[in-house]
């Protein structure tokens, strides 16, 4: 009987010893979580445990993304998305394409070069340099050609504007011309009986 008992809480720590690990070493995933009024939202990007709500308790706060921009808008503390990349927090798959663009997993696989010998950290960063100024450069282009077809679909849209205007202006003016017309065929009509019967 006392064996029996003695197994039971002996057990019965154990199990209390694997919960409290397991709550250590929780599944952190890095994920978007929402705000904003309804219909236009914006996301904060946080590290949170995989247990908790979308919008509950989370352990770090790494950065805010707004697709309403055009482009989105993507505000990313680099060195704590790396960190926690590197540590182990799977992200979701929208939160995995920001990361990407943002470089972050670029440079986990260059530090992963690094850590195997492939080649030097200075290497390394050199690489991550040149990809981000290439980034840049089509993100710029990509801007720039935003803005000047935003501005042909404005200066189009004057146009037309301009032309309806000029036909409403001309319709109006042929308008007054034609009622000017026949008042002054009016008048005439009515003079010219007026003349006769004087006559």
């Amino acid at each position: 009987m006392n064996i029996k008992k003695y197994t039971y809480l002996c057990t019965s720590k154990i199990k209390r010893k694997f919960n409290k690990l397991n709550d250590l070493k929780m599944a952190t995933k890095i994920r978007l979580q929402r705000h904003g009024r309804k219909g236009y939202a914006y996301y904060h990007i946080v590290v949170a445990d995989s247990r908790a709500p979308r919008d509950g308790k989370f352990v770090e706060r790494i950065g805010s993304y707004n697709p309403n921009t055009n482009p989105a808008t993507v505000d990313l503390n680099f060195e704590r998305a790396l960190y926690w990349v590197q540590t182990g927090a799977q992200p979701t798959d929208t939160t995995r394409n920001l990361l990407s663009d943002k470089g972050v997993y670029m440079k986990k696989h260059l530090l992963g070069g690094v850590k195997k010998g492939a080649f030097t950290a200075e290497v390394a960063e050199q690489k991550f340099n040149a990809w981000v100024t290439e980034k840049e450069k089509n993100e710029n282009t990509a801007k720039s050609k935003l803005s000047s077809s935003k501005q042909a679909a404005d200066k189009a849209r004057a146009e037309a504007e301009k032309a309806v205007n000029k036909a409403k202006a001309e319709a109006v003016a042929k308008k007054k011309a034609d009622a000017i017309v026949a008042k002054m065929e009016a008048s005439v009509a009515e003079e010219a009986p007026a003349a006769a019967s004087a006559e």
